[in-house]
Parts: C-alpha cells; sequence; structure tokens
C-alpha cells in the first residue's frame, strides 16, 4: 500500500487566502470613493505617501509603498499624466528622480481627507476592532520583514 503524500490544508484554512479576499474586498470598497478623484488605490496610496512627505526619491516612495520600480514607476507615469506629480532628475545627484506633488496633486489631499472616515462607517466593525486589527496586521507585515532574508526549508 502506497502512502498519499501529504494534503494542502483547505483553501478557506489558508490565511494567504483569508487575506487576499480581505485587501481585494477593501480594495473594491474604496473605488466608489476614490472614482470622483479619478484616482485607483494604488494612486490614492502613492498619493498618501505624498501628502505625508514630499518632494520623495522614487526609490524612497517604492520602499514606503512596498512595491518594486517594475510596478511603480507605470503608477507614477499615470500620476504625472493627470497632472497630480511631477518627476524631476535630484539636481544634487543626477542619478535620483525626484517626485513632486502639483498645485493639482496638493489639492487633491482635501478632497481625499474624509475618505478613511468614510469608509470606516461602511465597514460593520468597531473602530477599537479595527485598531486593533491594524495592530495586528502591522505586527504580521513586520514579521514578514524580518524574516525576508531567512531561507524557509521546504
Amino acid at each position: 500500500m502506497t502512502a498519499r503524500p501529504p494534503r494542502a490544508a483547505p483553501l478557506e484554512r489558508q490565511l494567504c487566502f483569508s487575506l487576499y479576499t480581505a485587501v481585494a474586498r477593501l480594495t473594491r470598497r474604496y473605488r466608489p470613493l476614490l472614482a470622483p478623484l479619478g484616482l485607483t488605490y494604488p494612486q490614492y496610496l502613492a498619493m498618501l505617501a505624498l501628502w505625508e512627505r514630499a518632494p520623495r526619491s522614487v526609490g524612497e516612495l517604492t520602499d514606503a509603498l512596498g512595491l518594486d520600480v517594475g510596478t511603480s514607476s507605470p503608477l507614477l507615469k499615470r500620476l504625472e499624466r493627470a497632472g497630480l506629480v511631477r518627476r524631476e532628475r535630484d539636481r544634487a545627484d543626477e542619478r535620483r528622480v525626484m517626485v513632486t506633488l502639483t498645485d493639482s496633486g496638493r489639492a487633491l489631499e482635501a478632497a481625499a481627507a474624509a475618505i478613511p472616515a468614510q469608509l470606516a462607517c461602511a465597514i460593520d466593525l468597531p473602530a477599537a476592532e479595527l485598531a486593533a486589527l491594524k495592530q495586528a496586521v502591522d505586527r504580521f507585515g513586520a514579521a514578514l520583514r524580518q524574516g525576508a532574508d531567512e531561507t524557509v526549508a521546504p
């Protein structure tokens, strides 16, 4: 009698699937809130980072968003075409490209300010539970970053 190979846990018991579906649903919830601003969810995240601190180098922004350059470059091109950001070579270091907000990009911040509260109202969870969830996800992300250099043995 041959032994059966081990089976993976069912999909609904996989943490990765729970996170994946939650993020997909969250992104869908953002769509109607971001549509009047003309932003996609990834563009919104980039703008949030720039509203916090601009100018930033493309590398700094890419790191802040957890993206790779292949993803951030087209994202920034779309924001630039929309007139929200400008990319320019750093005068002190020509190798660096700096991302700055345009007047239109800065003005959009006021229109976006209510989005987090609107989203929180649309999710039927108490504020304390949402805050605890954010803390848990932040700790989870930090643990993943910390172990990123370690090789996982099969």
